[in-house]
């Protein structure tokens, strides 16, 4: 089995990557630097969404290319992290939560087009993707034990909230999300949600708090704490993500929902 892993702000390597070793995969969308190695006898496909020194910001992660070049390299499972800002006032900082559903209404990537793989009419495969929920609960079930034994908090669900960057959001608009049940945001998972779901690839998402998302805490958290969280996350992740790899290589789950298609 091959598990991707893909990481974003702060975490550019993977600690615990044995027989590490770094390649390029042309896709039709561009190219993909990924980096190939092991974690407990598991193929690990690592992809870090911004690229060492966080070469793109987030309106220039290469979404479409990312999820291709995991589909050619014929990825079975995707755990996936983001830091993320809280909209609820009564989260902890530094925590972790397991999402189990989006809220990304504009379904769209960041030059503007429609976020999608099916780009090409008459295409085979072409058509809807259809779920109850766009996480695979199986791997959600992994990060939240891993977790649990890594005597890390995490929250088991909350709603995903995409967001665009690269600015942050203003208070009107955190409101608006907050008023949809939108219980962290961050600026690159959604499209990456979305194209797993399409290329039948099982994704789970994992978050972690280093901020209060604007106008929801009595004061803003100063950008020196954002900064140190961001910085805490990656001991985090890497500790969650030890212990769910082998649970996943071991039960290894099914795409989420299924693909209406015309073939």
């Amino acid at each position: 089995m091959r598990i991707a892993v893909v990481t974003g702000s702060g975490t550019y390597a993977l600690p615990g990557l044995a027989d590490a070793s770094r390649t390029t995969v042309e896709t039709a969308h561009g190219a993909v630097p990924v980096t190939l190695g092991a974690v407990d006898g598991s193929e690990i496909v690592h992809l870090a969404r911004h690229r060492d020194g966080h070469e793109l910001v987030s309106h220039q992660v290469t979404h479409r290319a990312n999820v291709a070049a995991l589909q050619q390299l014929q990825v079975d499972a995707v755990l996936a992290v983001t830091v993320c800002g809280a909209c609820d006032p009564s989260a902890t900082l530094g925590s972790l939560l397991v999402f189990d559903d989006l809220h990304f209404l504009s379904n769209r990537l960041p030059d503007g087009s429609l976020c999608t793989l099916h780009d090409t009419p008459a295409a085979p495969g072409r058509g809807h993707w259809v779920f109850e929920g766009p996480f695979s609960e199986p791997l959600r079930r992994a990060l939240l034990a891993a977790a649990a034994d890594a005597d890390l908090a995490a929250a088991d669900g909350g709603v995903y909230g995409h967001v665009d960057g690269p600015r942050f959001n203003t208070r009107a608009e955190i409101r608006s999300l907050v008023a949809a049940g939108v219980s962290a945001v961050s600026q690159t998972a959604g499209p990456e949600t979305v194209l797993c779901g399409e290329a039948g690839i099982p994704y789970a998402l994992l978050g972690f708090q280093t901020d209060y998302a604007n106008g929801v805490g009595d004061e803003a958290t100063p950008v020196s704490t954002l900064l140190e969280l961001i910085a805490r996350s990656t001991a985090s992740f890497s500790a969650v993500l030890a212990g769910a790899i082998p649970r996943v290589a071991a039960d290894p789950p099914a795409a989420v929902g299924t693909s209406l298609t015309w073939d």
